[in-house]
């Protein structure tokens, strides 16, 4: 088989075609990247105005009045809230002894040890 190569009439190859994108081309050829600069944009803003430090000096920073108290049998965090501060709302109490005592999951075993904050 033979190449055939049209020639103009000057005595040269054509041009190769310019590449066209259709309508979908376009929307992937300058979107996808669009949308992971707009990305990045948003993520770089929230991590330069969020409110990472707890207080401007030491002198703002409060200690959360809590006491110790160990879980019985039977006990819940839900229980434990309701006993340690019975005018509060019990999701906030129960949210409140998660971060005192950094528990992971939320279990508790009976014998442990854990911070409450105070009534």
């Amino acid at each position: 088989m033979s190449a055939i190569i049209t020639t103009h009439p000057s005595g040269h190859g054509t041009a190769p075609a310019r590449l066209r994108l259709t309508r979908r081309g376009r929307m992937v050829f300058f979107g996808v990247p669009a949308m992971l600069l707009a990305a990045v944009l948003l993520s770089l803003a929230g991590f330069l105005n969020s409110p990472a430090k707890a207080a401007d000096s030491a002198n703002q920073l409060q200690r959360t009045a809590s006491t110790s108290v160990t879980v019985q049998t039977g006990q819940s965090l839900w229980g434990i809230a309701g006993t340690a501060a019975p005018s509060r709302d019990p999701r906030d109490v129960v949210a409140e002894i998660i971060q005192l005592n950094n528990l992971q999951d939320g279990r508790i075993l009976p014998g442990q040890q854990l911070f409450v904050p105070a009534a």
